[in-house]
């Protein structure tokens, strides 16, 4: 059995909401409401909901980059919560972030060499030399070139965008890569070409991917295990192969069947 590399326990959030006809009122929304998962080593664990059903909270909240109310994280067996500033800094190296936008989660005002290796600088990893050279080994290996350092987002198509996004996070050599949507916002054409590249890169460099999408056909193809979000809870978890042919909640089987070409319903009742 493979090791866990990183784990939740008992994950709570919750968020104050406007309400009332001025919205004067507010009302508490439970974003996440004791929610534990278990990712391992080398693999890739898929979330998936609707929106509003609290995967990209859950992401953050992994990440560190959120507080939250209640729950444990686990990287590598140290809870995160407990790790001192500089401790912290040191873990976040291993746990990056592919975003949504590659319009919006880059710098316009930034060259892409400087994007791609401005986490090297923060960690204060090699020579401004050593820097650029794995700045420039990293755009390569996602498919841009050297020339391409010298240049501006607004340059790039959605895909080359998101193949800088890609870079970025892949440079430091994390362990842990939490894809948030990362091919939601491109054409269908193009996600199949992302989806195949960081399927390699994780074959090349031992990744484990923590997959947060809404689309259960994208997620079929490069997840080991689904978690099932509604409502800020898990309400179903398996083996993809599994959850596909028999899933056991009503709520998947509606994800499911939103799937063009998909008829679990039909099959299952004839």
């Amino acid at each position: 059995m493979s090791e866990t590399i990183l784990s939740a326990s008992g994950l709570t959030k919750t968020y104050k909401q406007r309400s009332g006809r001025f919205g004067f009122g507010t009302t508490l929304v439970k974003a996440l409401d004791d929610v534990s998962i278990s990712l391992k080593r080398g693999g890739t664990l898929a979330i998936v909901g609707e929106s509003g059903s609290g995967k990209s909270t859950l992401a953050r909240c992994l990440l560190q980059l959120q507080p939250l109310d209640a729950g444990e994280v686990l990287f590598e067996g140290r809870d995160l919560a407990a790790l001192s500033g500089a401790e912290l800094r040191a873990a976040r190296r291993h746990l990056q972030m592919v975003f949504q936008d590659p319009f919006a989660s880059l710098n316009p005002r930034m060259k892409v060499g400087e994007i791609v290796g401005e986490g090297l600088l923060i960690h204060k990893l090699g020579s401004a030399a050593e820097r650029r050279d794995r700045v420039l080994r990293m755009l390569q290996r996602v498919g841009l070139s050297a020339a391409d350092m010298e240049k501006y987002p607004h340059e790039f198509s959605g895909g080359q965008r998101q193949r800088v996004g890609i870079a970025r996070a892949l440079v430091l050599e994390p362990k842990v890569v939490v894809c948030d949507e990362p091919v939601s916002a491109l054409d269908v054409s193009i996600q199949a070409q992302i989806l195949l590249l960081l399927k390699e890169l994780q074959a090349e460099m031992g990744l484990s991917y923590l997959f947060i999408s809404h689309d259960l056909r994208v997620v079929r193809h490069v997840a080991d295990e689904v978690a099932v979000m509604h409502r800020g809870h898990i309400v179903e978890c398996g083996d993809v192969a599994r959850i596909y042919a028999d899933p056991q909640q009503e709520y998947t089987r509606n994800l499911l069947n939103s799937i063009p070409g998909h008829r679990w319903m039909a099959e299952a009742t004839i």
